[in-house]
C-alpha cells in the first residue's frame, strides 16, 4: 500500500492537467498512488491523460458533471493509501511537497493534518510569495490554530494540505450540496476535531488566473455554506467566532456585488464589527458601485501581476 494518495480532480483543464501530472512524477518521494477522476470534462482533457494510466495512475469517469466535491469524494472513497492528498488541475506542486509533508508527518504524529505555504502564478509566469503565513516566523513548522492564523488569507489550498484518513472517517466527507465555497465547511470541520502541522516552506503554486475559477462567477445561483451551524462550537474554539465573521464579510461582499440584496442583509446581521478591521468595516458598507469598480480594479490588477486585499 502506498503511503500517499493523490487525488487530482479533472473539469475541463486540458491546458494545464498535464503540467500538474508531471509535478507529481517530480516528486523527490515516490510512495504515492494517483487517483484522477474525471468530473464529466468535455475538451480534451481525458485524452491527455489516458496516456499516464500506469499500475500507480489511474482514472475514474463521472460521465457527468456532477461538481468539485462530489469528484473529491469518489477519490476518497476509491483512495487506498493512510494520508490523502488533493492536488487541482490547474495547480503544481514543488518537487518537495511530499517529502515536506512526510517530515510533519513523522515530526508531530499527534497531528491528523499536514500543510505547506504556498506562492501565488500571475500572468507572465510572475511568482509571489502567499501572505497567509506572515504572522508565524520563516522556517516554522509546527501545529498551529487553523481559525487563530486564518482570520487574513487562507494558510492553504486545498491542493497544499494532507489528510489522515480518519479525518474523513470521523467528520465526514465534502457536503455536494454546497457549489460555493466547499473548501470552508470541510475545513471547519476537520479543524475542529484535528490537529493542523503546518509549515511556512513554499510547495506548491497556485495560479490566479485560469479557466473556470469560481470566484470569476457569480453566486446567485450557488449553494452557500451555512456559517450560523458553526455557532455552537464557538465556547471550545476562542478564535472560531472571528474567522466565522471574516468569512462572513467576504461572503457579504460576494453578495453584494452580484445584486444579492436580501443575503447580503442577513449576513452582515450575524457579524460582530469588533471581528473586522477599519478597512473591512467601511467596504462592507459601501455601496454596490463602489465594490463594483474596486472588483474590476482588483482583476486588472491581477493581471498585472498584483495583489490587493482588505486584510
Amino acid at each position: 500500500m502506498a503511503l500517499f494518495s493523490i487525488i487530482i480532480p479533472l473539469y475541463n483543464k486540458e491546458r494545464y492537467v498535464e503540467n500538474a501530472i508531471k509535478s507529481i512524477l517530480k516528486q523527490t518521494i515516490t510512495d504515492y498512488e494517483i487517483i484522477i477522476v474525471d468530473d464529466g470534462s468535455t475538451d480534451g482533457g481525458k485524452e491527455i491523460i489516458s496516456k499516464y494510466v500506469s499500475d500507480k495512475i489511474s482514472i475514474i469517469d463521472h460521465y457527468k458533471n456532477r461538481g468539485l466535491s462530489a469528484a473529491r469524494n469518489t477519490g476518497i472513497k476509491n483512495a487506498t493509501s493512510d494520508y490523502i492528498t488533493f492536488l487541482d488541475a490547474d495547480d503544481l506542486w514543488h518537487p518537495n511537497f511530499l517529502q515536506t509533508v512526510k517530515n510533519l508527518i513523522s515530526s508531530h504524529p499527534e497531528a491528523h493534518i499536514f500543510a505547506t505555504n504556498f506562492d501565488e502564478v500571475y500572468p507572465k509566469t510572475k511568482h509571489k510569495p502567499h501572505n497567509g503565513s506572515e504572522n508565524l516566523p520563516s522556517g516554522f513548522n509546527g501545529i498551529i490554530d487553523f481559525f487563530k492564523i486564518n482570520l487574513k488569507q487562507g494558510i492553504y489550498t486545498p491542493s497544499s494540505v494532507c489528510w489522515h484518513k480518519s479525518v474523513f472517517e470521523t467528520v465526514g466527507h465534502y457536503d455536494e450540496k454546497i457549489t460555493f465555497s466547499e473548501d470552508l465547511d470541510f475545513n471547519i470541520r476537520a479543524n475542529l476535531n484535528f490537529k493542523l502541522a503546518y509549515s511556512t516552506s513554499i510547495q506548491m503554486s497556485y495560479f490566479m488566473e485560469t479557466d473556470n475559477q469560481i470566484t470569476r462567477s457569480s453566486i446567485l445561483t450557488k449553494t452557500l455554506p451555512d456559517y450560523d451551524q458553526y455557532e455552537k462550537y464557538c465556547s471550545t474554539a476562542p478564535y472560531l467566532k472571528k474567522y466565522l465573521d471574516f468569512e462572513r464579510y467576504v461572503l457579504a461582499k460576494h453578495l453584494k456585488v452580484d445584486g444579492d440584496k436580501i443575503k447580503h442583509k442577513l449576513i452582515i446581521r450575524s457579524i460582530d464589527l469588533k471581528n473586522l478591521n477599519y478597512k473591512q468595516i467601511i467596504l462592507l458598507k459601501s455601496p454596490f458601485f463602489l465594490l463594483h469598480c474596486i472588483k474590476k480594479t482588483k482583476d486588472f490588477l491581477i493581471r498585472k501581476g498584483i495583489k490587493l486585499t482588505s486584510y
